[in-house]
């Protein structure tokens, strides 16, 4: 068999669990920063539009996915779509945005386990999770995803249970407490961490080239993934926010620095640190960061391998491990990558660069699409998004309006941001002798 060939094991039901565990760190970390910036209202707001945007776009993007299931995702539709040089530019984007997210949910795992392993520092811990999972990764995919399927469905039952233990003590006066502490403007300042509600869906694409019947499945798999995603969400901000107002969720106690722990937090109000549920949900609350650490590894790992397979990468990341057929070295280097991301840079700061990487992303995709519509009418769709060309402008206008947005609320994220497309495109344009 070909070493640049990855082998077909999924079905639907894996890529649900692969689609839901991509993205579910981020109801349990993250998310809540967003209410330091826009407060309730502002937070909500944002959220409210970036469903929009969401729904819209994975609809539109699953109609990519079916007819062109292949491992590079928005790579492989923009260089078919809109040509080389916008290809390698969507590309890059995804695998900032692959690259950038495991850091920031490995610091929220290493954390975690240090409060039961101080001896441990979070570092440490984190490096390990990243050479754990990067080699579940390598044994196989059929392994990779059975694991997330289960520790996907573990993250969501402990969702449901927070939800119960919380909302008994809801009320609607904790919704209304401050709303909006920094006016409209923080509304956009909280983009990036309603985005991260969502962030990585996507990833399922970049597993089409491994699943069977990818035209029905894919299809099954991402548009149920993105149903739960929406509904846990919403369930979650609902019951965090409610027990105690926005503050009591972002800050352990007055003055202090806003906390990765949102969910603990909740309960602490509602029924107290030395409740059992409260220990429950604490430690069950692991389950979900893991599930979206080993998925986005695993979706970086196949967004990278086909950037080597087509030469725009070194062509060693496009070649597959001759025994277990999976991108062992697309792997291998981004763990590295992201290992030197965990001494250099904070949470937030973490997520809004993978923000960014995600939003170029969907903006060249719907790009893509529309291109392709106009260009290949007659390529097999076995999916078409319902009301085209509605859903991707849709998604195309949110996307741009979030981007401008993250940009001039983090304009030295964004220098940087922009910085590595530019300088990968200059090495792109003098090194790469690839004709596509």
């Amino acid at each position: 068999m070909s070493d640049q060939t990855l082998k077909k094991t999924l079905g639907p039901l894996m890529l649900w669990g692969l689609g839901v565990g991509y993205v579910i760190s981020g109801m349990y970390f993250g998310w809540n920063l967003g209410l330091e910036k826009g407060g309730t209202l502002g937070l909500a707001v944002a959220t409210f539009f970036i469903i929009i945007m969401y729904l819209a776009f994975t609809f539109s993007y699953t109609e990519l996915a079916c007819a062109i299931p292949k491992a590079g995702g928005a790579f492989a539709y923009a260089m078919r779509g809109l040509g080389k040089d916008l290809g390698f530019l969507g590309g890059m984007a995804q695998n900032i945005e692959f690259i950038f997210a495991p850091p920031a949910i490995a610091f929220a795992i290493g954390a975690y386990l240090n409060i039961f392993m101080p001896a441990i520092p979070v570092i440490w811990i984190a490096i390990i999770a990243y050479v754990l999972f990067t080699a579940l990764n390598i044994y196989g995919v059929k392994a990779a995803a059975s694991f997330e399927l289960i520790i996907t469905i573990v993250a969501v039952i402990e969702l449901l249970i927070f939800a119960g233990s919380a909302l008994p003590s809801f009320e609607y006066e904790n919704l209304t407490r401050n709303p909006l502490p920094n006016g409209w403007g923080g509304a956009f300042a909280a983009i990036p961490f309603a985005i991260w509600f969502f962030l990585a869906i996507e990833g399922v694409a970049n597993v089409a080239e491994e699943t069977i019947n990818p035209q029905r499945n894919v299809l099954i798999g991402f548009g149920s993934a993105i149903l739960t995603l929406v509904a846990l969400c919403i369930l979650t901000f609902t019951a965090s926010v409610g027990v105690g107002g926005w503050e009591a969720i972002v800050y352990p106690e007055p003055g202090a620095e806003a906390s990765d722990s949102p969910l603990p937090l909740a309960l602490s109000v509602a029924l107290g640190q030395g409740h059992l549920m409260y220990k429950a949900v604490t430690f069950i609350g692991l389950f979900g960061l893991v599930a979206s650490f080993h998925g986005i590894i695993l979706a970086a790992g196949r967004a990278t391998f086909e950037f080597g397979r087509v030469g725009f990468a070194p062509k060693g990341l496009g070649q597959v491990h001759k025994r277990f057929q999976t991108p062992s070295n697309a792997l291998i280097i981004n763990m590295l990558i992201g290992i030197v991301a965990l001494f250099t840079g904070k949470t937030g700061e973490i997520i809004t660069i993978a923000c960014f990487g995600a939003l170029s992303l969907y903006i060249i995709s719907m790009i893509s699409l529309l291109a392709l519509r106009r260009k290949e009418p007659e390529l097999e769709r076995p999916f078409k998004v319902p009301l085209y060309p509605i859903a991707p402008i849709i998604a195309l206008v949110i996307a741009s309006v979030a981007l401008l947005a993250i940009s001039i609320y983090n304009p030295m994220l964004a220098l940087i941001y922009f910085g590595i497309l530019l300088l990968s495109y200059i090495a792109f344009k003098i090194f790469n002798t690839v004709s596509v």
